[in-house]
């Protein structure tokens, strides 16, 4: 970097850049476990030379500091995917079910938004359409932070949800669906090719929060992509030249996917081996009653504290799928 004429080209400048950062935050865990198992070894010599309580009780904690910190570092090399290292848009909808589905979806939404805040993740709401009771009809969250889309393709799929639906007059327990989907946000340096002619560009109020402005301009931007069917809509700002412009993003991140999809699609139709995500097929349940536990039926895994899952404790679930998945996944 350091080298005569390296910032003649800027793009490729940040492009060599960004691939150094994303080496040093691979090399540096190691080296900082490397360091601390000599840190234990010298330790475990002063024992042997030494009967000193406290000592023993040191060694110990950074004993267990230590595999914590190989097991994180083990999820973290089962990132290995073409774009496990990118940022995430996660788009959410209810299933049929009306009012109880929709506030599922957003009981997701807090779900996600709680995971990446305990993250230090970025979360933006790009796209939000309120239920007409409660919940949300849809919502689209931008994660920004190293791997969230690594992380979070664990959470692509259908879920299922069991609880006394608190909109139901006779305290009947109901079972409610919604559909999770997860893309990498791509930036420049990946080639979505996008026709213009194929797009059919529609301005509307945007609804929520904002003040008069908000309802008396049609900021608000939907695109329809034809030949794909894909659509994508924002009204995160006042603005409708920077809607559109994030609604291009979003665009661009849904065909990238859609692609990824495709390409998946015909190496498993060879295979014979791949499942499609389908209504009804949940990749987890969540249950309030009659008794509290969230299972992932991919993996096997029963967590019984379904307060804390929803709160945005998901990285057992996460960790689990890429040690069992990640290897296949980055295929």
């Amino acid at each position: 970097m350091a080298s005569p004429g390296f910032w003649d080209n800027q793009e490729k400048a940040r492009e060599t850049i960004a691939e150094s950062n994303r080496n040093k935050a691979w090399v540096d865990p190691w080296d900082e476990l490397h360091g601390k198992v000599e840190d234990l070894k010298a330790l475990a010599e002063l024992l042997e030379e030494a009967d000193d309580a406290d000592l023993e009780a040191e060694w110990s904690r950074d004993l267990e500091g230590l595999g914590a910190a190989v097991d994180a570092l083990e999820v973290r090399t089962m990132l290995q995917g073409e774009d496990d290292h990118r940022e995430a848009m996660v788009t959410i909808h209810p299933g049929a079910g009306g009012t109880e589905s929709q506030d599922w979806a957003e009981m997701l939404m807090r779900m996600y938004s709680r995971w990446a805040e305990r993250h230090d993740f970025e979360v933006a709401v790009l796209d939000l359409q309120p239920g007409e009771e409660a919940g949300i009809k849809s919502a689209t969250l931008e994660i920004k932070g190293e791997s969230a889309y690594g992380y979070l393709k664990a959470e692509a799929g259908v879920h299922r949800l069991v609880r006394i639906s608190p909109f139901d007059a006779q305290s009947r327990r109901h079972t409610s669906f919604a559909s999770v989907f997860v893309y990498p946000l791509v930036e420049d340096d990946i080639e979505v090719d996008i026709d213009d002619g194929d797009l059919r560009v529609d301005t509307y109020r945007a609804s929520g929060a904002g003040g008069q402005h908000i309802n008396k301009t049609d900021s608000a931007v939907r695109i329809t992509h034809l030949p794909t069917g894909i659509v994508v809509a924002c009204q995160q700002e006042r603005s409708q030249y920077k809607n559109k412009s994030t609604a291009m993003k979003m665009l661009r991140a849904a065909l990238y996917q859609h692609a990824l999809d495709e390409r998946e699609k015909e190496r498993a139709a060879l295979e014979a081996t791949k499942t499609d995500i389908a209504w009804g097929n949940q990749i987890r349940s969540y249950v309030f009653q009659p008794y509290t536990m969230v299972n992932d039926h991919r993996t096997e895994l029963k967590v019984a504290d379904v307060h804390r899952v929803m709160d945005g404790d998901l990285d057992p679930f996460i960790e689990s799928y890429l040690k069992r998945f990640g290897a296949d996944s980055a295929s």
